[in-house]
């Protein structure tokens, strides 16, 4: 069920996230007051072992301990009890970035929770939405967009230069909120790192005293903007591991290093064990199986086929079962069309 508060609870401001099932008890929506209307919607915690954007609201929040804040906000605490366990979700659970409006609809409580998340916050109507994650893997800190519009461009890079847009996967939280203004998803590096907190917090303290976001268009100069153009997953039946020679597939040690660079064809990212037709699942935004356009195999190995950039890989082999091994992704301009338009 979700809690809807309109004040900090008492201790919210001391306890770690991982004491949030005990002060909270679930998911919870606080609305605070502010000078100006409407809300700063702010989402954290939507994966429970990524906690940089509670530490950031912490250290935002003790700013204004005692001071007026510059707009409403509006925050949204969501997993707490995967965050009790360091997990980005319970095995029971789905992911609660892929239950939000416009996803896949299933009768879960966690689609009904978010869902009446998403309604309270269309009635109260926002001014932008941001919602913080940290990456397991080595990334820099960047934004993430749904729509190429020059508010949701201009709200990314107050976080970051680097923006990637996506319109897969669906049912993530920032592709929602889009739908009710200007929205965000913004990764501020690994768990556990001061500077990431303190980015996130800063962000939102720029955001809080916006009165309205810049008018003019930006330049293709201003941002290094990317696209991402596939998901790659590993199947479910392939054993995974880390430089192990017998496993399946064996990613390579030193693979979350190669996060956002411009890979040449031929670079190894896993080798694999035995005879496989299908070491990896890639999938393009219309859902189109096209690993054969991006890897192939050459001497039990994985190798890039062509040129492409890679984000979000990770060593977590957990994380990898739960969600992906990394997405792939293509510079672009801000004058690229919207993808919803040129499907072919």
């Amino acid at each position: 069920m979700l809690t809807v508060l309109h004040a900090l609870p008492p201790d919210l401001l001391r306890v770690t996230a991982t004491e949030l099932h005990e002060l909270l008890g679930g998911p919870t929506l606080i609305h605070l007051p502010g000078r100006r209307q409407p809300p700063l919607f702010v989402s954290v915690l939507l994966h429970g072992n990524e906690t940089s954007g509670f530490a950031a609201l912490q250290q935002l929040l003790r700013r204004y301990q005692d001071r007026e804040l510059p707009r409403e906000l509006s925050i949204f605490i969501g997993n707490v009890a995967a965050a009790r366990h360091q997990l980005r979700r319970l095995e029971q659970q789905p992911d609660y970035n892929r239950v939000w409006p416009g996803g896949i609809v299933a009768d879960t409580p966690e689609h009904q929770l978010v869902q009446q998340v998403f309604d309270v916050m269309r009635a109260k109507t926002i001014f932008a939405s941001i919602d913080i994650h940290n990456n397991t893997g080595l990334n820099p800190h960047y934004a993430c967009i749904n729509r190429l519009d020059h508010n949701f461009l201009h709200l990314a890079t107050l976080f970051s230069r680097t923006v990637v847009y996506f319109v897969k996967p669906t049912g993530v939280q920032s592709m929602a909120f889009a739908e009710l203004g200007p929205a965000v998803t913004v990764e501020c590096g690994q768990v556990g790192q001061a500077h990431g907190v303190t980015h996130a917090a800063e962000f939102i303290d720029a955001c809080l005293h916006l009165a309205e976001l810049p008018a003019h268009t930006l330049l293709d100069q201003d941002i290094d903007l990317f696209h991402t153009v596939a998901i790659v997953k590993i199947p479910e039946h392939r054993h995974l591991a880390i430089d192990d020679a017998l496993a399946d597939i064996s990613l390579v040690p030193d693979l979350d290093h190669l996060n956002f660079r411009e890979l040449p064809a031929g670079t190894v990212l896993a080798r694999i064990h035995g005879n496989l037709p299908d070491p990896f699942d890639v999938r393009d935004e219309q859902g189109r199986e096209v690993s054969t356009r991006y890897f192939e195999l050459k001497e039990h190995q994985i190798v890039t086929r062509v040129p492409l950039m890679p984000s979000m890989l990770t060593l977590d082999l957990q994380v990898i079962r739960q969600d992906c091994l990394c997405y792939l992704m293509e510079r672009i301009g801000i004058n690229y069309p919207d993808a919803r338009q040129v499907s072919g």
